[in-house]
Formats: C-alpha cells, sequence, structure tokens
C-alpha cells in the first residue's frame, strides 16, 4: 500500500472511531471514502473498523446505544457485501450479539482526548426527556471544550462556574485538560443534577459531597494535585442571589448551549447582570458563552440585553483544531463577556 492511501486509510479509521464513539448521526460518517477504499483492500480494513468502533475498549465497557450499534453494523455489512461476496464472520456474529442485547434507558458516548484520555458520559437515550433540554450534549458545549483545550491558561489555578452544566461534557474536559483549582459544575433540574453526578464519578474525578458551600477548603492547590475540587450545585437562574453566586468565589464563568428561547436568555443575563457584583481582589470573573445560532433573532436578544444592563461583550476568533466530531455547517460561535 502506498505512503498516501496508508495515511488516508489511517485518517479513515480516526473519522469512523470518533464518530461511534461520541454516536454521532451515521450519516455523518464517512461511508463513500470506505466503499472506495474497499474496492482497492481485502477484509483487513473492515477488521480494523470494528476494533476501532463496536469492539473498542471505551465501548465495550461503556457501551452506546443497542439500536446505534445495530444499525452501524448492519451499514457497515452492506457496505463490505457491496464489494466482497465473500462474508466476513466478524462482522454478523458482532450483529448477532448485538440483536439479542436489551436497550436500556441511558447510554454512553466517548470523546477522545489529545492526552491519551477520554471523557464518557452517561446520556438518555431520549433527545429531549422530562422537560428539559440538559440530558444530552449539545454542539456548543463540545466547540468550547476545544477552545478550552486550546487556551488552558483561562482556566488553570482558577475556580470555574459553569451555568446549565447539562451532561457536563465540557466541565469535564477542562477538570481533565486545563488544571482548575476548582469546577462548579450547575443546572437547575434535579434529574440533570443527578446524571451530572453520575458522569463526575464515571471519570474518575472526587466529587464534593456538599455543593452548598464549595470554597471551604481554600488549602487546596492544584499546583500540587491532579484533580480539581469538584462539586455540583443547584442553581435556579430565576432564584439565586448575588451573595449565593459570590459564595462560588469564581474567577471564570462559563455555559455553553444555554441560549434556546427567550424567557431563558432574560434569566441568564439576571445572573450574569448578578455575577459581575462578585468581585474578586477587586475584579470581576471572566466569562464565556458558547452557542449555535439557530436562530438569529435569539442571539440578537442576548447581545440587547446584555448592552442594557451595561455588559459588553466581543466574539472570540474561531480556534484552529477540531478534535471532537459535531457538525461542521452549523454556525458555532464564543462570546467573552465583560462583566
Amino acid at each position: 500500500m502506498a505512503p498516501e492511501e496508508s495515511m488516508g486509510s489511517a485518517r479513515l479509521l480516526q473519522s469512523f472511531e470518533r464518530r461511534f464513539l461520541a454516536a454521532r448521526a451515521l450519516r455523518s460518517f464517512p461511508w463513500q471514502s470506505l466503499e472506495e477504499k474497499l474496492k482497492d483492500s481485502g477484509p483487513e480494513l473492515l477488521l480494523d473498523i470494528l476494533q476501532k468502533t463496536v469492539k473498542h475498549p471505551l465501548c465495550t465497557k461503556h457501551p452506546p446505544s443497542v439500536k446505534y450499534t445495530r444499525c452501524f453494523l448492519s451499514e457497515l455489512i452492506r457496505k463490505h457485501e457491496a464489494v466482497h461476496a465473500e462474508p466476513l464472520d466478524e462482522l454478523y456474529k458482532a450483529l448477532a450479539e448485538v440483536l439479542t442485547a436489551k436497550e436500556p434507558t441511558q447510554c454512553h458516548r466517548s470523546y477522545l482526548l489529545p492526552s491519551g484520555d477520554s471523557v464518557t458520559l452517561s446520556e438518555s437515550i431520549a433527545i429531549i426527556s422530562h422537560g428539559t433540554t440538559g440530558l444530552v450534549t449539545w454542539n456548543a458545549a463540545l466547540y468550547l471544550a476545544e477552545w478550552a483545550i486550546e487556551n488552558p491558561v483561562a482556566f488553570t489555578h482558577r475556580t470555574v462556574l459553569e451555568l446549565g452544566s447539562g451532561a457536563g461534557l465540557t466541565g469535564l474536559a477542562i477538570c481533565k485538560m486545563c488544571r482548575p483549582r476548582a469546577y462548579v459544575f450547575s443546572d437547575c433540574h434535579n434529574r440533570v443534577l443527578e446524571q451530572l453526578r453520575g458522569n463526575v464519578l464515571l471519570n474518575h474525578l472526587s466529587l464534593e459531597p456538599d455543593a452548598t458551600t464549595p470554597v471551604e477548603h481554600p488549602e487546596h492547590d492544584t499546583r500540587h494535585s491532579e484533580s480539581p475540587r469538584v462539586t455540583v450545585a443547584q442553581l435556579d437562574w430565576d432564584t439565586v442571589t448575588t451573595p449565593q453566586l459570590a459564595a462560588f468565589q469564581p474567577d471564570v464563568v462559563i455555559a455553553a448551549d444555554v441560549l434556546y428561547c427567550p424567557e431563558t436568555i432574560l434569566s441568564l443575563v439576571g445572573v450574569l447582570q448578578k455575577l459581575s457584583a462578585c468581585r474578586k481582589a477587586q475584579q470581576a470573573p471572566a466569562a464565556y458563552v458558547a452557542f449555535t445560532v439557530r436562530n438569529p433573532e435569539t442571539c440578537q436578544l442576548f447581545t440587547t440585553e446584555m448592552g442594557r444592563v451595561g455588559i459588553s461583550w466581543e466574539a472570540l476568533p474561531r480556534h484552529n483544531q477540531k478534535l471532537f466530531p459535531y457538525d461542521e455547517h452549523s454556525e458555532t460561535a464564543i462570546l467573552k463577556l465583560m462583566l
């Protein structure tokens, strides 16, 4: 095999691996590239894909949806049969194992980090369930995690408060890659908070038992510790007070994919206004909000409301690295806020 063909196969394998681990939509996989490769190769490529996906150690330990795996294997078999006459026993054996498995209410997604570590999330099978959108990972959370990994100095040895943490992807990536002193995940829905705590523990981070007093241990120093002090807090944007927010002593505030309706935007701006009064060493916390532009009017409402309460902002330039698989055609942005 020529070097360029070998490199092409390596990139193809990586693409399948990252997309499958993250349980991305099957239509996003490079099926056409696979078909072209299969015309010039034996079954070894498909066996390699099987090992990088369904048989991956992460998937064996934390499997994705049974239905998702079944559909993936069925498509893989179709691609093989379109090119090769002989059946590939390993593919049919894997499919037979999946056909007898029961579908749980929770599934897993895993995201590979540059360090060789990974973030694994337990997520709800339903995209929107139990009246909240916080039980799945959305594109802007992945985009903000990439930016954080590229800009770790913004979080290193600092206390980070995340608003609307959802499944926890962004915070877990920051905790593993950016060495914050402390990290506070927050949300208001009980089911989301329960899942957040589970995902923190799933990723081998220690969880503070009392989220109401997150700064009780100022001696904790990440310069001599591999992991930050992590808490999960229930935070209702409409009722939280400035003293309650100040108790977290945040150096940095972040939020991702929280601009999905006017009511939520007004509540978010109210929280940001209160946070602007949370001075630490005479400085308000730095703040970053990431979002996918679904409705320009909604984004316009956010910037207008921030201007009304005196919060200025600037759009950060797009970052270079693409670590996680998500919809590249969606318009995603990060605003740096001056509280």
